[in-house]
This record gives structure tokens, sequence and C-alpha cells, in this order.
């Protein structure tokens, strides 16, 4: 490492980081659409439950009153989660095209100083 430039070092730090930010981008894209499918599926049992219906509020579990107003409220959060999906999608692809850009180089200037 001592041989090397302080630009490719620089770059080989910026391939570094921008790797750690594209896991983190992704674990919570994955932990985001995990939650999405699991409102969708509690919107779903919603639907088909008879009787009363009760939902944490805090530590405590109330009984509802409006099934359909708890059922929209979800669905807001599905909303919500999907839009929030979509900026973490947006910034994995910037992250990822960044990543493969830095990679490119950093293989570039190995690849010449071996030459």
């Amino acid at each position: 490492m001592n041989n090397m430039s302080p630009q490719l070092q620089n770059q080989i730090a910026q391939f570094q980081q921008v790797q750690q930010q594209l896991q983190v981008t992704s674990n919570q894209k994955i932990q985001m659409e995990a939650q999405k499918r699991e409102m969708e599926r509690t919107i779903e049992e919603l639907g088909k439950a008879e009787g009363d219906v009760y939902k944490n509020v805090g530590s405590l579990l109330m009984k509802v009153s409006d099934k359909e107003e708890v059922k929209n409220e979800i669905q807001e959060s599905v909303e919500t989660m999907e839009i929030r999906i979509k900026s973490l999608d947006r910034q994995e692809k910037g992250l990822r095209e960044k990543y493969e850009n830095l990679q490119a180089v950093i293989n570039k200037s190995l690849g010449q100083g071996t030459e």
C-alpha cells in the first residue's frame, strides 16, 4: 500500500466507503420490503376477520371499533413504505454505479502499475 499513489489510496478508501453504504442501503431496502409484505398480509387478514379486532397502541392492546379505519391506516403505511422503498432503490442504483466506476478506475490503476 505504501507504493500506491495518494490518489489511488483515496480511491480505494472511497470504494470501501461506497461498498459499506451500498450494503447498508440494500439491507434497509430488504427490511422495508419485508415490513411492507407483513402490512399487506395484515390488510388481507383484516379483510377476512370476523368479530372483534384489536391493535397495539404502545404497550396496550386496544379493541378497534372501526375495522375499515384501521385497514385504511395500514394501507397508508404501505403507501408510505412503497415511497421509501423506491427512494432506497434509487439510492442503491446510484451507489452501485459509483461502486462499479470506482472499481474500474482502481483496477485500471492497479493494472497500469504492474505493467
